[in-house]
């Protein structure tokens, strides 16, 4: 059975979301995303704009402002909703990993 869209999101997907919490143009995103995990996470131009449109085109993202080919993006309550999903499951997996390992321990 396929997974559903969106059912858990990649790296760039959730970094995406995260920063879409306050309205941003797509460089501002880009941005955001590298500053916010010290350069771990890369979104790229062909990434971000195929997700925007995606996310849009969902329901999770709505465009805030249009400025010949600047637009500017932010969550909307269903984004939230998922990007809470979201956390809420890599949380889940930090505890089942806590359970099982023990707090603190790196291997």
């Amino acid at each position: 059975m396929p997974r559903e869209k969106f059912q858990t999101l990649t790296e760039q997907m959730f970094y995406i979301l995260l920063c879409l919490g306050e309205e941003r143009c797509g460089a501002d995103i880009m941005g955001e995303v590298a500053a916010l995990t010290n350069g771990r996470v890369a979104v790229g131009p062909g990434t971000l704009y195929n997700l925007l449109e995606q996310f849009l085109h969902d329901g999770y993202i709505e465009e805030t402002k249009a400025a010949g080919r600047r637009r500017s993006y932010r969550l909307t309550e269903k984004g939230r909703i998922l990007l809470r999903e979201e956390y809420d499951r890599l949380r889940a997996r930090i505890g089942d990993y806590e359970s099982k390992m023990g707090k603190g321990e790196r291997t």
